[in-house]
Formats: C-alpha cells, structure tokens, sequence
C-alpha cells in the first residue's frame, strides 16, 4: 500500500492535468490578475469526468482582492486552463490541490479537508442519491445569492435563511460546478465559502469555519 500511493498520487495528477489542458482559455489575455483571474478561469472551466468543481479558496480570493498582488503572465499564444493554473502557482501564493473531485486554488491558510457533521444519515444518503446540479457559476457570489439555489435544488431546509446575519461572516463565493451530488455541493460551498455544515433531518445547516492552517504570507512573491 505505501509503495502503490505515490503512482495512485501520480496518475491522479496526470489526470486533472489533462482534463484541464483540454479546455481553452476563454479570453485573449496575456497576464492573470485581480481584475480578470477568477471570472475567465471560472468561465473557462467545463465539464468534463475527472474534475467536477473549480474552486477559488478564501485564502485565493485574499491574494486577488484583499492583497492585490496576483500578477501571473501567460506566455503561450493559445492558454489552456492548465496553462492558467499552472502561472498562478508559479508565480503567485496560490497552490493547486486535487482534492478528488474539486481542484482547489488555495494558500497556506486553506483546510483542505471539509468539516461537517452528520446527525440524519437517511438525509445524507438523500443528498447522496439526488439529482445532480446540472451546473453551479459563482464568482465573488454571497449566501443570499447561493442559499436559494441551492435550498431548491436539494430540498432541504438550508440555513442560515437568506439575509441573515449569521451568513455575514462567510467569504464570498466564487467557484464553477458540473454535475454535483447533494454531498458534492455542500462540501463545494464550504470551501468557497470558508463555512462548515451540519447535516440533520431534512435540514442542513452552515456556521463560519473558524480554522487556519497557517497565518497568511505577508511579503510579495517570490515565496
């Protein structure tokens, strides 16, 4: 087992890569920045069988936003989104993960791993069994934004309700979705949205994360 994960690892990679090398950059753009980076890369993103979500973290949209300091040239004449990725983490703060089935355009400060807690098993097995999202689009979107969607396309009770002040403290949410399971959602906004989630009978609920892996990197890069 030690010795088949470094090839499992490998072939994941490969994997991704080439999913991502086949989609083109949807914009004649010659550098990636806070003006640009998260709308063309989202737009970009497509459908495919490997990758199901594109998912810009908090600690990313601080880097682009917050920051400022994302300045990621592309020197091909034709960009894939690989190509895109692949200047963002040579250049800026920004890492890529595969956490199978989203990409995750992170920092240091990111938890990779979702945090939620399931009370109702039969409502997780629900979420688990429904319809797929056909396709979800947020770039720099709110809760109030997100929760209908999302209330509606899994029939739960979705909390906190739209113009709570519980959903003040979310980040923004900015990501693109093909074909997401009920589970696969949920974990989706959380990333996105720095929030973790409970599941109970008919009802799911959000809370701010308050988790940090490390405190964000002040000097420019390089790093």
């Amino acid at each position: 087992m030690v010795l088949a994960l470094p090839s499992f690892q490998l072939m994941a990679a490969e994997a991704w890569h080439q999913a991502l090398a086949d989609m083109p950059l949807r914009a004649n753009v010659q550098q990636l920045n806070r003006s640009n980076c998260v709308d063309i890369m989202l737009r970009s993103f497509q459908s495919n069988t490997v990758v199901k979500a594109l998912i810009f973290m908090p600690g990313a949209t601080d880097e682009l936003y917050l920051f400022r300091r994302v300045k990621a040239n592309l020197t091909t004449t034709s960009p894939s989104l690989l190509d895109a990725v692949s200047a963002l983490t040579n250049q800026t703060h920004i890492y890529a993960t595969f956490h199978p089935p989203f990409l995750l355009l992170h920092t240091d400060e990111d938890p990779l791993e979702p945090d939620y807690v399931i009370e109702d098993q039969p409502t997780s097995t629900k979420l688990q069994a429904a319809r797929p999202i056909p396709y979800l689009l947020c770039n720099d979107r709110d809760w109030d934004f997100l929760q209908p969607i999302l209330k509606h396309s899994l029939r739960v009770d979705l909390r906190p309700w739209r113009h709570s002040m519980d959903s003040w403290h979310f980040y923004r949410h900015s990501f693109a979705a093909w074909n997401l399971t009920g589970r696969e959602a949920l974990e989706t906004a959380a990333y996105a949205g720095k929030s973790k989630f409970v599941i109970g009978r008919k009802r799911v609920s959000f809370k701010e994360d308050p988790r940090v892996r490390a405190t964000p990197v002040l000097e420019s890069y390089p790093r």
